[in-house]
């Protein structure tokens, strides 16, 4: 059976955030079992912020948490690499609002999880196992999860750029193949939309060496780390967001053209009906995240 995990030990690092452009300094801490993942606020009196759907405040161009007024913003890409390394608790200092954006993908908070170690404990992992689906629509917006007895996710984009139009990615998340497929892949934006988005007080800590930027011609900074990176970027943004449901998934996901309010609809969703699932435990074999210790090493970013 599969048990929870924690990191080893402290990590730090430092950042910007990528909407509010301030600095921020982030240590991720060793947890104890069934704690799940809590953000706290070193500069507010440590106040903490768990890591679910019900705290879910403010989702548009990135995935916010609230909790009495106290605000974690930006939190889809550590949570990404949270279930992408199988890390089940963790404690997360910073001190400001925003979690920095770092080079726009879930890679370096993944090589920070390596760096600090990956512990097992001996409580098992509970698994939020899908019994019946759930299809939810949005005029062309669509997300949909249904029963599997594997964590995989299926994504469609369609953007009006020469460099991106339609893509579709699907990734089965076991044997590391997060850390191979998904974690590289970087955030993006077009040039064009830049100054109407600082207007709105968004992306005034971007750069072009955390976002990928998308001129009318092609792109300001390459090269692509893959091809189809766009839609890879936002299959991590969907796990991270998922992550808010506070378990491991098995299930099956299929987005097209869904978003961050989408994603976390669809976490509120499950936590409101518990007849679309069942908790369990799961037989190593049957694993959804497959990221033992001894994955990491044998597939490391």
């Amino acid at each position: 059976m599969r048990q929870e995990q924690t990191i080893r030990a402290a990590v730090d690092c430092t950042g910007v955030g990528l909407h509010s452009g301030a600095p921020v300094y982030l240590r991720i801490l060793p947890a104890a079992s069934g704690s799940g993942i809590v953000f706290r606020r070193t500069d507010l009196d440590d106040f903490e912020v768990e890591a679910t759907g019900r705290n879910v405040a403010r989702v548009s161009y990135a995935t916010s948490l609230m909790k009495k007024g106290v605000l974690i913003s930006t939190t889809e890409h550590l949570l990404s690499a949270f279930i992408g390394t199988g890390i089940d608790n963790a404690i997360v200092e910073l001190d400001n609002l925003e979690l920095p954006i770092l080079d726009g993908s879930a890679r370096p908070f993944v090589d920070m999880i390596l760096k600090a170690g990956i512990r097992k404990q001996r409580r098992l992992r509970s698994y939020m196992r899908i019994r019946r689906e759930l299809e939810l629509r949005e005029g062309n917006k669509f997300i949909a999860i249904y029963p599997a007895e594997t964590y995989s996710v299926s994504y469609t984009i369609d953007f009006p750029h020469a460099l991106i139009g339609r893509e579709t990615f699907r990734v089965e998340l076991s044997n590391g193949n997060f850390l191979r497929q998904i974690a590289p892949a970087r955030t993006f934006g077009f040039l064009h939309e830049a100054d109407a988005m600082r207007q709105q007080g968004l992306i005034r800590g971007a750069s072009p060496e955390n976002a990928i930027v998308l001129t009318p011609e092609g792109l300001m900074n390459p090269p692509l780390r893959y091809p189809d990176e766009f839609v890879r970027h936002k299959v991590l943004d969907l796990i991270g967001d998922l992550a808010l449901a506070g378990k491991q998934i098995l299930g099956s996901i299929v987005a097209d053209r869904a978003g961050h309010a989408m994603h976390t609809a669809l976490v509120s969703r499950l936590l409101r009906d518990k007849t679309l699932w069942e908790e369990t435990a799961v037989e190593e074999s049957v694993e959804s995240a497959g990221h033992a210790s001894s994955d990491l090493v044998e597939h490391p970013v």
